[in-house]
């Protein structure tokens, strides 16, 4: 695999964590660069482990993980996504601001989810001749890239939504959900 291909497979690899990211950007108040890059760095080491992991598992086990890779990541971001969208929806008061960060094992998670495509991807990896570490590094690093870019536009979006933006984010996150089911069956 060349360099373009790399990059190409890099950036479309880190869209669906650079969605999620500004989905959570929008629910912060008014989130700093440090958290922005906190969350970065977050998904961007979460989907670079998940090519190698996919990788490996290529070799061991193909035809398991991808006949459920896609269910696995539809029920996560699905269950993710329902659980902000109860959060934005609950009564409460309209006036108390929004979280200054979110916890790092909801990031974590969150960061799986939507890195599971990443994991198809290293168990398709695992059967051509690439160098899996440069081609892990360069999603990871385009992840680091898109996810804090995600959070800093999240930032802007945020204020306009105001508690309606956990909501959005959490629609996002769903969406995203059906989007990997609907290409798996239609894909």
């Amino acid at each position: 695999m060349n360099i373009t291909a790399t990059v190409l497979l890099a950036f479309g690899m880190s869209m669906d964590a650079f969605a999620a990211s500004i989905g959570k950007g929008a629910t912060l108040h008014k989130p700093k660069f440090s958290e922005a890059l906190r969350t970065g760095l977050i998904f961007g080491a979460v989907e670079t482990l998940t090519p190698l992991v996919g990788w490996v598992m290529g070799v061991l086990a193909n035809k398991f993980v991808l006949e459920w890779s896609h269910w696995i990541a539809f029920v996560l971001l699905v269950f993710l996504g329902g659980r902000m969208v109860i959060e934005g929806l609950r009564e409460g008061d309209e006036e108390a601001s929004p979280p200054q960060r979110h916890g790092f094992w909801l990031l974590v998670t969150t960061a799986i989810a939507t890195s599971l495509d990443a994991l198809a991807v290293g168990i398709g990896l695992a059967f051509l001749q690439v160098n899996i570490i440069a081609t892990a590094l360069a999603i990871g690093c385009a992840t680091l890239i898109m996810s804090t870019l995600g959070m800093m536009i999240g930032r802007f979006i945020g204020p306009l939504l105001g508690k309606r933006a956990e909501i959005v984010g959490g629609l996002v996150l769903i969406g995203i959900g059906a989007q990997i089911l609907w290409a798996h069956f239609h894909g």
